[in-house]
Order: C-alpha cells, then structure tokens, then sequence
C-alpha cells in the first residue's frame, strides 16, 4: 500500500511539471519557487500548534487546487503557478514521506512518524 501511495504522488508531482509547462512562464520559475511553500515551517518557531497549522495551510492540496482554479477562472496566471507550485511541492514532500503535520510533533504526520 506504501508503494502504490507513493506512486500516485509521483504521478501527481508529474501532473504538476505538465501543468507548469502550460503556465506562460519559463520553465526555471517553478523550479525557482518550489521550495516556497516550506515557509509554512517558520510557524514552529512559535510552538508546535502554530507550526502545524502554518505547515499544513502551505501543504494543503485542496489548498492549491484552488488556487490554480481560481487562477484559470480569474486568468491570474500567477495565482494558477502559485496552485501549480503548492500542489507539485507538496506531492515531493509525500514522496519523501513528509505528510500533514499533526499538532504535538514535526516528525507526527499523517503518513505516519518521519523516520520510522
């Protein structure tokens, strides 16, 4: 089961390299802006419950599918790279299983405990 999650992120990060290729931007912008989204991570210099919640606003798919969305529908092409960009960063992340964070611990996340 590990595996074949894992592989629909991988599919899912290559949906958003395809989709980024169709943004007017050239190809290094996304790639530029990929690590972005772990500013969520700042959060955890308040506390953990903060941290969790500034991670997973940052890491949200339905978060960035949204984005893109309203990006298409309002032809704001750089709210629909800013869903390309959260949406690919965060299918990575789930490669390399770092999933949603719970509120007690960094390494406590939806996919189970980083590490483990």
């Amino acid at each position: 089961m590990k595996n074949l999650l894992k592989l629909e992120e991988v599919l899912m990060f290559g949906l958003a390299i395809y989709l980024n290729s169709l943004l007017p931007f050239a190809g290094w912008v996304f790639w530029a802006l990929f690590l972005l989204p772990d500013i969520g991570m700042l959060g955890y210099l308040v506390n953990a419950r903060v941290g969790a919640i500034t991670y997973n606003i940052f890491h949200h798919k339905g978060i960035a599918i949204a984005f893109y969305f309203l990006g298409v529908f309002l032809a704001i092409p750089e709210l629909t790279l800013a869903g390309v960009v959260l949406f690919g960063h965060s299918s990575f992340d789930r490669i390399l299983g770092y999933g949603l964070k719970h509120f007690d611990n960094f390494k406590n996340t939806h996919l189970g405990w980083i590490g483990k």
